[in-house]
């Protein structure tokens, strides 16, 4: 591998790059505008635009492509070569400002929601100039927004840019109100954890379901799962530890800072960890790293799978989105520091999060809905759908005390002695860490557990910027017309706890008890992604995304309809892969198992040889008992199916229908299919075992 300072950020159209490549005055105005939000001056653009075209054809990029992010989740992507003929017939390479300012890619067969006829095939991509470019497959790559013809944001990056400024806005107004003089901005900050599975490309190219869905639909409970709970933290296999180096280099040439590997829980199962850096770029990097954990797989002929539960009886993927607020001028809005019962700054912004987070938790909710973290969502390595927020001792005593009148005191970890005399004391942190919160305050952030592991990190972002922003708007208005802004602040704080402490809880999140503490505190249970997406239609909730210029009423409800479509599309197609399978190669296999098993059963008898066959005979009758079985609920699969396909009327309404009947009638057949597999000859069964799948790199 190459010097590592060498090759970070090689191919990123980086700072230091910039400052290499552009005049200063030119450099001074971009800066101006990255920094300070300001317009950005066309002719600006066009020397930008020749440095960034040169710079690439170093790198030997051949074309240049907006790269956006539209409401199907991943980014997408029109290549147009550098290359322009001349009249004596040989060409040039030429790239614009107006070419790095503006695209238009046909936006007709993107997810709209009811935004756009498909006759109306106008979008923009417009060049986000705070997020650098980047080559990649030989390509200059050009993170940008994407619009409708009229101006209606058709991607996640566009409400996430908006949502950044609203939370900054208002957070400075707070910070001057508190008396701050020196802070000129502030941004929000994410470190995204990725889980996934790596499993051998030949064992994949074998399963329709993981090609069709990501996820397997049938699968048979192997003989050793993650009991033993020795793969977690374990040491990486040779060939995975192959895959990793590589994966890290090509992360690292595009700036992206993966920090952290190891291998999860799961059998199969690993997590990557990168640094913190804005949560626009943070999204960007992460959406980069999914593409790329997939394409270097299949270099090593294996298979990343992204999907939060892609086998059943074991631990599913998440994404740990850390989420934090800091300043211009470096501090940590979230740092409690030594004091932290004493630290006004820090109580102001840490209880404002409180009372969004309990206020709106049904947005906070469906942004890490997907069809997906249904299978994951209350399972034993996943938080409940219950939003609810953990403080640990310290900040939960801090909060009792102000409750109480006022806070005084802060309980310190200490040292934490090992018993050990080579061994030095460890200082011990102030609070443990508490895995079955879905929002988790760990030291100077908070860590958002329920996101999915497929899925953007825009949508929780997005939420929590503007949640945040909204409340932090309630606080400056009321420090800015106070009397007294420090006897205000208290009173805030004071009354924040009080009327928003039910959403804290410290304890296991996990418990059936806790499901009813969480009933009688008056939370939400939205146990399934269709429940959840009514959220996105509710008042209070467009209210507060318009309030901010986050997303109109009539954006929120594009992504209201996307978000239904999206279920409904995702559970057909699962719904369609299991029949097939069933029919195709599943009760085939069964039939001929059968048929054997009664052929041999036959010759025997033929010899006129005394044997005992019951055990033959009980077997054959519970397989042909199974396979018609299998048989009737397959039928009822595709009776189910063509209904909930031909249901006419509200989209909402049709979502249900796959959810409650298809979704439990896909339940009926793997069960049937699951107990056949524990039956029938390992030879005759069409596909590859979890055994095999899980265990066999």
């Amino acid at each position: 591998m190459s010097n590592l300072g060498q090759i970070f950020g090689s191919n990123v159209f980086n700072d230091a790059v910039m400052k290499e490549c552009l005049p200063k005055a030119t450099y001074k105005a971009l800066k101006k505008t990255i920094e300070e939000g300001l317009p950005l001056d066309p002719v600006v653009a066009d020397v930008v635009a020749n440095a960034m075209k040169d710079w690439a054809l170093e790198k030997g990029a051949t074309h240049f492509t907006h790269w956006f992010q539209p409401m199907t989740g991943i980014t997408a992507e029109k290549h147009d070569a550098f290359i322009s003929p001349t009249s004596d017939g040989k060409a040039i390479m030429e790239f614009s400002g107006k070419e790095l300012i503006k695209g238009e890619p046909d936006a007709s067969s993107f997810p709209s929601g009811g935004l756009r006829a498909t006759f109306e095939a106008r979008g923009y991509t417009a060049w986000d100039c705070t997020s650098p470019a980047f080559v990649k497959d030989d390509s200059l790559c050009i993170p940008t927004a994407f619009c409708s013809y009229t101006g209606e944001a058709l991607d996640k990056k566009t409400p996430l840019l908006r949502s950044m400024e609203a939370l900054g806005k208002q957070a400075l107004r707070v910070l001057k109100a508190l008396g701050n003089t020196t802070t000129n901005r502030v941004i929000t900050t994410v470190g995204p954890e990725q889980e996934y599975f790596i499993i051998d490309k030949k064992t994949y190219e074998q399963r329709k379901d993981l090609i069709f869905t990501g996820r397997t639909l049938f699968g048979a409970k192997p003989p050793k799962g993650q009991e033993l709970e020795d793969h977690y933290f374990g040491s990486i296999k040779e060939k995975i530890s192959a895959y990793m180096k590589e994966l890290d280099e090509e992360l690292w040439k595009l700036g992206i800072a993966a920090k952290s590997k190891h291998n999860e829980v799961a059998p199969a199962q690993h997590e990557l960890a990168p640094i913190f850096t804005t949560t626009n770029i943070a999204t960007d990097h992460n959406q980069l790293t999914m593409d790329i954990m997939k394409k270097v797989a299949l270099r090593h002929d294996l298979v990343c799978l992204l999907h939060e539960k892609p086998f059943a009886g074991i631990n599913g993927s998440g994404k740990h989105n850390n989420w934090s607020m800091g300043t211009d001028d470096g501090v940590n809005l979230l740092e409690p520091g030594r004091t932290p019962h004493d630290n006004q700054q820090f109580l102001v912004f840490l209880c404002s999060v409180i009372k969004a987070v309990d206020v709106y938790a049904d947005l906070l909710r469906v942004s890490a809905a997907n069809p997906g973290n249904d299978h994951r969502l209350g399972a034993n390595e996943a938080p409940p759908a219950i939003i609810s927020i953990f403080l640990g001792e310290q900040l939960q005593d801090i909060l009792e005390q102000i409750e109480n009148g006022g806070a005084t005191s802060s309980k310190n970890g200490g040292n934490m002695e090992i018993g050990v005399t080579t061994l030095p004391p460890l200082p011990k942190d102030a609070t443990d860490r508490n895995r079955t919160s879905p929002f988790a305050f760990t030291g100077n952030k908070f860590e958002f557990r329920m996101c999915p592991s497929s899925a953007s990190i825009a949508e929780p972002n997005i939420t929590l910027n503007t949640i945040v922003a909204e409340v932090l708007n309630e606080v400056a208005d009321r420090l800015e017309n106070a009397t007294d802004a420090k006897v205000e602040v208290k009173t805030i704080i004071t009354e924040y706890v009080t009327n928003h402490k039910r959403v804290v809880f410290n304890g296991n999140g996990y418990s059936d008890e806790w499901v009813v503490e969480a009933e009688k505190r008056g939370l939400l249970n939205l146990r399934t992604t269709v429940e959840s997406i009514k959220a996105l239609i509710s008042e209070k909730n467009i209210a507060v995304m318009e309030k901010h210029a986050v997303l109109s009423k009539v954006e929120m409800e594009s992504r209201y309809e996307i978000a239904l479509e999206n279920y409904i599309k995702t559970i057909n197609v699962e719904a369609l892969t299991m029949i097939e399978m069933a029919k195709r190669q599943i009760l085939p296999s069964v039939i001929k198992f059968a048929t054997n098993l009664a052929v041999s059963i036959n010759t025997i008898k033929a010899t006129g040889v005394a044997a005992d066959l019951t055990a033959q005979t009980e077997l054959l009758t519970e397989v042909s008992s199974l396979t018609a079985a299998l048989k009737k609920n397959i039928a009822v699969l595709e009776e189910t199916v063509e209904k909930a396909s031909n249901a006419h009327g509200d989209t909402y309404d049709q979502a249900s229908l796959f959810r409650f009947d298809v979704f439990e009638k896909m339940a009926a057949l793997r069960e049937v299919v699951d107990t056949l597999e524990t039956l029938v000859d390992k030879d005759v069964w069409p596909m590859p075992t979890y055994g095999d799948l899980l265990f066999n790199i």
